[in-house]
Parts: C-alpha cells; sequence; structure tokens
C-alpha cells in the first residue's frame, strides 16, 4: 500500500505544468554594462583569437545590446520608404555586419583600460540615457552617452554619442548623402568594402 501511495505521488508531481521563471529584464544601465564587459574581453584577447575571434565574440552581443532594425531604418531616413522588401532586407542584413565589424576591428588590444558607469537619466519618450565613460590608460577619458529604447519589454541601445557627437546623426548625414549622389547598390557595395578592408588591416603586416 506504501508503494502504491509513492508511485501515486510521483505520477502526481509529473503531470504538474512546470512553471518557467524566466530573469527580470536587464535595466539599461545592466545592458551598457554588459557591453562594456564583452569589449573588454575581446579587448584583453584581442591579438590571441584575432579579428575574426573578436566578430564572433562580439556578434551576439551587439545583436542582443542594440536595435539594429531600428538604427539602419533612421540612417537612412526618407529613402527607407523607396527600397523594395528585397533592398530593404540586404540593408539590414550589411548594415548590421558593418556595425559588428566595426567594434571588432577598433577594439583590437588592451593596455589597461576602463569602462566606469556615471548616472542614468530618463529623457524624453521613455527613453533612458546612461552617461558612462572610457578611461584610458593614459587618464583620458572619452564621454560615452548610451540612449536606451524599451523594444518588447527590453532595452536596446539606439544610439551612441562620444564627447557630444552623435552617432546616429553622423550616419544619418553619411548614408543620405551617399543614397542621393550614389544610390542604393553603390551603398550597399560600400558598407561590403568596408566591412572586407577591417579583415584585411588585420592581416596586412
Amino acid at each position: 500500500m506504501k508503494l502504491i501511495r509513492l508511485l501515486f505521488f510521483a505520477f502526481v508531481v509529473a503531470s504538474m505544468p512546470v512553471i518557467a521563471f524566466s530573469a527580470p529584464p536587464e535595466t539599461p544601465a545592466q545592458v551598457v554594462e554588459n557591453l562594456h564587459a564583452a569589449l573588454l574581453g575581446a579587448m584583453e584577447e584581442a591579438k590571441r583569437i584575432g579579428y575574426e575571434g573578436r566578430y564572433a565574440r562580439l556578434a551576439p552581443v551587439i545583436r542582443k545590446t542594440f536595435d539594429l532594425p531600428l538604427i539602419a531604418r533612421i540612417v537612412v531616413g526618407r529613402y527607407w520608404r523607396t527600397f523594395n522588401n528585397e533592398q530593404k532586407a540586404k540593408f539590414l542584413e550589411a548594415f548590421g555586419r558593418l556595425c559588428i565589424a566595426t567594434y571588432a576591428y577598433r577594439f583590437d588590444g588592451y593596455s589597461g583600460e576602463q569602462f566606469r558607469l556615471v548616472s542614468e537619466n530618463e529623457s524624453r519618450r521613455g527613453r533612458i540615457i546612461v552617461n558612462s565613460l572610457l578611461i584610458k590608460p593614459d587618464g583620458e577619458k572619452v564621454e560615452l552617452d548610451y540612449t536606451l529604447d524599451r523594444r518588447n519589454n527590453r532595452w536596446k541601445v539606439i544610439n551612441v554619442t562620444a564627447n557630444g557627437i552623435s552617432d546616429l546623426s553622423v550616419k544619418r548625414s553619411d548614408y543620405t548623402t551617399f543614397l542621393k549622389r550614389n544610390g542604393f547598390d553603390a551603398l550597399l557595395n560600400k558598407l561590403d568594402e568596408k566591412i572586407s578592408s577591417y579583415s584585411e588591416k588585420e592581416d596586412s603586416p
């Protein structure tokens, strides 16, 4: 009889629905801290893993941290509406690869750099600005301000301002000017060339 009760209890427990306890979404500050940690990790092992290794390591972090589809639409401005579906898909893919390649190329070594979070402030439209510093070995400080927006209950970076210069504004000016003068196909080729140049520069003596 005792064995029957034990078997019945095991059956009931096994039949109970499993309640999934998901971790709470990251705060804006945590999103930025995780990005900084990934960048430092890539920098510390930069020479050992090389450009391709840094690209592979940073790719999932960049895609998780940044709202790349939104950024891509913003930087081409009104031209986005002129792209057909195939062009939109190609541009989003190339733009994402370029963003990752840029980080993989620029963070190519470590000599004691540090990141420091300074403050977190609410901006317009419910966005959050996380102020931070990149402190170089010689004491020079680069102000890095991240603007984050909430997307599907997750905070995503939509702009980075370095020492007062907005990356989003610079890109929008560059991309729209290029599209006006050269068109979509030339822009796509330009992005591919830029990505290739990062790898080639890394391989050059």
